[in-house]
């Protein structure tokens, strides 16, 4: 017969004030690379699919227990109203399921660097040694601060001793306590009714169960970590910069090794939760935050923040930030572009320099390359954009959304006043105000006509440079009149008499 699987129950502890966070936010939802420290700590333990996870929550447990339903819905929130120690806490725990049975996990809430594979083996080892409880220890260099485990002359667990309970002889032992734990669910809730508070915290001590069971000879054990690193944990800002520069590593070395180019790892910072294709490169001083996701062959940087973005294959993005943004297959953006929530680029158009979109498609192919603001728009295919342009969008009460069809060209410092539409292969004029629908293949011009005041700064402006260049063009221009000088035919078209292209001319300036 096949065994049953083992009941499992995760207990996180995440009640504490971190004082030496010196925060108002509570020491566990402090961010690290796309996550809380719980939040990582409740991924580790996911793949243990454990039936019942309990969180015990203290200080800011309305805030903890608010993130715990955005990431976390399934998990059980407990409050430890008074902190009172670990075994406390567990009790609690304990004491909201009383059902329990099988294998009960506890992980401290702030070791963010914990791999899923080393909690299942250590889960596991725990559960085919048929321990009554075990501790995950490891050999680190400088043991300050953490519990010991002690051990007798054939290697068996003694004792685990917090540091401030430790002897001068027992703080020179580097093999610590890595506050995760794995015990019997019956012998551990026997064992927390006998804990005391008789040590230097007056608190009652998790590891105080260890010695509680071996000393009623129930077997107890200890599983060392491969690799330190994955234990540590934080007390304050220090120690959480340097967590966040070690999973900064692992991250970045994980996706190089799956194909993917960073040029510059140490300036680059990738969520734990961002998705990358192979070949996509990586230029230095870039964030890829939250769900960002990049395609194959993109190139992503230099000066790139993108959050909640996804990036399509063989696009490329520079100096720019995004935000909820979807830039197409071949599509280019920046470089100093903001792509706000919404922003949607079809397959190979244009963001182009110092240009900001909001709530907007950029059809295939259509180029905004500059000084533009595009706000609540449709862009058809094709179609180009001219510089210094502003879709006005808002009338101080209500959004407004502007159309413009496919193949149409806007002129240059255009202001489209929505909601308004520019048809399929219509133009507008440069410095055009459009405030009625443009139809399609109409050229829509909104300016007034040019008029010159002859004479005006000589009179209203006596005395300054401006004034004085102006007197000496005059003479000069009388002088070449009493020469005899006969007017050009090319002259003359700087009267009133202009040329019509440049009368209504779109002043295409985005073409490249």
């Amino acid at each position: 017969m096949s065994q049953q699987p083992q009941l499992r129950t995760v207990v996180v502890l995440a009640a504490g004030e971190g004082k030496r966070m010196k925060s108002a936010l509570p020491k566990v939802l402090h961010p690290l690379l796309g996550r809380t420290l719980v939040g990582h700590v409740l991924s580790a333990a996911e793949p243990l699919a454990a039936d019942r996870t309990v969180v015990v929550v203290g200080h800011g447990a309305d805030q903890v227990r608010a993130h715990l339903a955005e990431i976390a819905p399934q998990a059980t929130p407990v409050l430890q109203a008074e902190q009172l120690g670990t075994g406390h806490a567990v009790r609690i725990a304990l004491d909201a399921v009383p059902e329990i049975s099988g294998t009960v996990v506890v992980i401290n809430g702030d070791v963010p660097l914990l791999r899923p594979e080393t909690v299942g083996a250590f889960v596991e080892a725990h559960e085919r040694g048929a321990a009554a409880a075990t501790v995950l220890a490891a050999e680190v260099p400088d043991p300050t601060g953490l519990g010991r485990v002690l051990r007798d002359v054939d290697g068996r667990l003694q004792q685990i001793v917090e540091q401030r309970d430790a002897t001068p002889a027992q703080r020179e032992i580097r093999e610590i306590n890595a506050g995760i734990y794995a015990f019997d669910a019956v012998r551990l809730r026997a064992a927390l009714g006998k804990l005391s508070t008789d040590n230097d915290q007056g608190e009652e001590y998790l590891t105080d169960v260890f010695g509680l069971l071996g000393s009623a000879g129930e077997p107890v054990a200890v599983h060392v970590a491969a690799d330190h690193v994955e234990t540590l944990g934080c007390n304050d800002r220090v120690e959480l910069a340097a967590l966040r520069r070690l999973l900064r590593d692992r991250v970045n070395e994980a996706w190089m090794r799956t194909g993917v180019s960073l040029l510059d790892p140490d300036t680059t910072w990738i969520d734990v939760t961002v998705a990358l294709d192979r070949d996509v490169v990586v230029d230095q001083n870039t964030q890829l935050r939250g769900s960002t996701v990049v395609g194959a062959g993109a190139l992503v940087g230099p000066d790139v923040t993108l959050v909640d973005t996804v990036v399509g294959p063989d696009a490329s993005v520079v100096r720019s930030h995004a935000v909820g943004a979807e830039v197409g297959t071949g599509a280019s953006v920046g470089p100093y572009a903001y792509l706000r929530p919404a922003a949607r680029l079809a397959e190979k158009a244009k963001v182009g320099t110092f240009v900001e979109v909001k709530n907007s498609e950029i059809g295939t192919g259509s180029k905004v390359p500059h000084l533009t603001y595009v706000g609540d728009a449709t862009i058809g295919e094709q179609s180009n954009i001219g510089a210094a342009t502003v879709f006005v969008n808002y009338d101080g009460v209500n959004k407004h959304r502007t159309v413009i069809g496919s193949h149409a060209r806007t002129g240059a410092d255009n202001m489209f006043v929505a909601p308004v539409a520019v048809g399929d292969g219509a133009y507008t004029a440069a410095g055009s105000v459009i405030d009625h629908d443009v139809p399609a293949g109409a050229l829509g011009v909104g300016r007034a006509r040019q008029r010159n005041i002859e004479g005006w700064v000589v009179k209203r402006r006596s005395g300054t440079a401006a004034a004085e260049a102006a007197e000496r063009a005059r003479r000069a221009a009388e002088g070449v009149a009493a020469s005899g000088s006969v007017e050009s035919e090319g002259d003359a078209l700087h009267g009133d008499a202009k040329p019509v292209s440049h009368a209504v001319g779109t002043g295409d300036t985005a073409t490249e």
